[in-house]
């Protein structure tokens, strides 16, 4: 499907960004600008900026940027047409409805035909289950105590035992070999041929939180390795990024989510009525799951397994929890395994109360620690709380350690001063000297190249260009998109000029839409977020201005004079070095 531009860009203007974006962020004016907490990395500082005048956002922490598109795309996991859709409907504006010819459907966007291939796909594997085929795989569901009802719920199905079912099925929808090869679902080898990924397994579809299938899980029946067995990585699927049964627990109206290791133990709690549960996908939790969390609680209670894995998943997930901002406790599940083990054991309303119970997450580190330490033993003891006090530093706020210092002194009787002298010595040599921070700082700096250094120059005129439209007249015939140093910043800059040109005036967020890659997104959006450190005099401004273009002209014409082939070039660029010399751009007059 193809939007005309005039469109696009209608639909980009009346969706400002800064109401857009305030939706799913925390917005404080600041200055010009709005400043939140970056959606898409964890951070405790404020560090993206969302501009109303350029309509565009940009964090300096971990570079992502772009304009209203950008940020549903990347926020919601839509493609480019689903974005538009989306903002379509939030401003009311009906878009044209048009058929796929056979042409246009080639052309269609692969992400959109790798999606419509997991829903065939997830369709085929619900009909294998309710087949007679399937009668196994139900009755592995049905004896795990599942209704027909979460069955139906989660789209569980059935790959059966013949290799190639799914592939047949697939390729008489008119699917060709290189899409569903792309799609996780089918190997093609030059010598088997082609074969699903899965067969003889329970099916649990993956979806992402707008309710998409974007991989599966498949649980094999009987004997056979791997026991779980996840989609590998696709356009689509990103283990890391992504949460099973958060597509549901996000509209949970319940304060906090509860994480655990498998998709029984989110089917089954969900059945008993918690449909505030998620579980990560085969993989150790990731900060991307932790920050995708965030967006809709600020608590997570941890239920992983209560064996001694289990116990490990959960000490490495803390952490990456508390760097989201997340509030972290632990579900006691003893003497029982897992949640679908304690609910079919004790019933909803016991592990209603585990919750009510939940562990401080450092309560239960300092737990754990002790196991590995006897308390009668002076030594041992001594060692455990060395240990302890290292684990206190992780409270950067002194009310809130000291706090914590307290918690431990009723415990174990250590004695409040003791514990917190223990905790300042290791703090103390924790903190590298200035002289090793000075030096590491130099060293740094010794890396910055002329390009680099180029490129900084670039971006500063660029995002000084789009703020002050004056300068494009007063630079005219002195510097060109040409002068700009590598192709993006031609291209962009080129843009700029152009734009102009038309129409009298800027518009970066539009320009943001001519590149496809979210890469170059962001990069084109840090090109007009740079800015000058202090504020400056009308006089100071106009010295930095008048440096900046003689040091990007004066770089273009020495990176041209090594590519001269004629007099007349020569002469061309003697004349500009001359020229530039007695560059002098005034910011007073007219």
């Amino acid at each position: 499907m193809y939007y005309p531009e005039d469109l696009v860009e209608e639909i980009r203007q009346r969706n400002d960004i800064v109401d857009v974006i305030s939706e799913h962020v925390k917005l404080k004016r600041t200055g010009n600008n709005h400043m939140g907490l970056c959606p898409f990395h964890n951070e405790k500082s404020p560090s993206f900026s969302v501009s109303g005048q350029k309509q565009m956002y940009h964090c300096f922490g971990c570079g992502v940027g772009g304009n209203v598109f950008t940020f549903v795309m990347e926020y919601e996991n839509y493609s480019f047409v689903e974005a538009l859709k989306y903002l379509a409907e939030r401003v009311n504006i009906t878009l044209p409805e048009q058929e796929y010819s056979p042409e246009a459907k080639k052309k269609a966007d692969l992400k959109g035909q790798l999606l419509e291939i997991n829903r065939q796909a997830a369709k085929y594997f619900f009909y294998q289950l309710k087949s007679k085929r399937g009668t196994t795989a139900y009755e592995y569901l049905t004896n795990r105590k599942l209704s027909d009802e979460t069955i139906n719920k989660f789209g569980l199905g059935y790959s059966n035992k013949y290799s190639n079912d799914l592939y047949q099925y697939l390729k008489q929808l008119g699917y060709s070999d290189e899409i569903l090869k792309q799609s996780g679902l089918v190997t093609i080898d030059e010598t088997k041929g082609a074969y699903d990924k899965f067969w003889n397994r329970v099916m649990y579809p993956i979806m992402d939180v707008n309710n998409r299938v974007i991989g599966f899980g498949g649980r094999v029946l009987g004997e056979g390795e791997p026991k779980y067995l996840n989609s590998p990585e696709t356009l689509l699927f990103d283990k890391s990024r992504n949460l099973y049964g958060l597509n549901v627990a996000r509209t949970s109206r319940k304060h906090n989510m509860l994480i655990c290791e498998g998709y029984m133990d989110v089917i089954a709690l969900h059945q008993a009525g918690f449909t505030n549960a998620v579980a990560s996908l085969g993989t150790a939790f990731t900060g991307l799951q932790a920050n995708l969390l965030k967006r809709y609680t600020g608590e997570v209670l941890i239920t992983y397994d209560s064996d001694g894995a289990g116990t490990k998943a959960a000490l490495r997930a803390i952490p990456i929890l508390k760097e989201a901002g997340l509030s972290t406790k632990v579900i006691n599940m003893k003497p029982y395994k897992d949640p679908d083990e304690f609910i079919k054991a004790l019933g909803a309303e016991e592990f209603q109360k585990r919750i009510d119970e939940a562990q401080n997450s450092f309560y239960f580190e300092i737990d754990v620690l002790q196991r590995d330490y006897d308390l009668n033993d002076p030594e041992q003891k001594t060692k455990f709380f060395n240990e302890v006090a290292k684990k206190l530093l992780v409270f950067t706020e002194e009310i809130e350690r000291n706090n914590y210092i307290e918690a431990m002194d009723r415990k174990y009787h250590v004695g409040f001063d003791n514990l917190r002298k223990l905790v300042n010595h290791y703090g103390a040599t924790m903190v590298p000297s200035q002289a090793v921070v000075k030096k590491v700082q130099e060293r740094s700096n010794k890396r910055v190249t002329a390009e680099d250094s180029m490129r900084q120059a670039s971006k500063l005129l660029l995002t000084w260009m789009i703020e002050d439209t004056r300068l494009f007249q007063k630079l005219n015939g002195v510097i060109s998109e040409k002068d700009f140093d590598g192709e993006l910043y031609q291209a962009v800059a080129g843009m700029l000029f152009g734009q102009y040109k038309e129409i009298g005036q800027v518009i970066p967020a539009k320009i943001i839409n001519q590149f496809e890659s979210k890469e170059e997104q962001s990069e084109v959006a840090s090109l007009f977020s740079t800015s000058f450190q202090e504020e400056m005099s009308m006089l100071e401004k106009e010295k930095a201005l008048n440096d900046l273009v003689y040091r990007i002209k004066k770089y273009s014409l020495d990176i041209r004079s090594r590519n001269v082939t004629d007099i007349e070039q020569m002469q061309s660029l003697i004349k500009e070095q001359a020229d530039l010399q007695k560059l002098h751009i005034s910011l007073i007059d007219g």
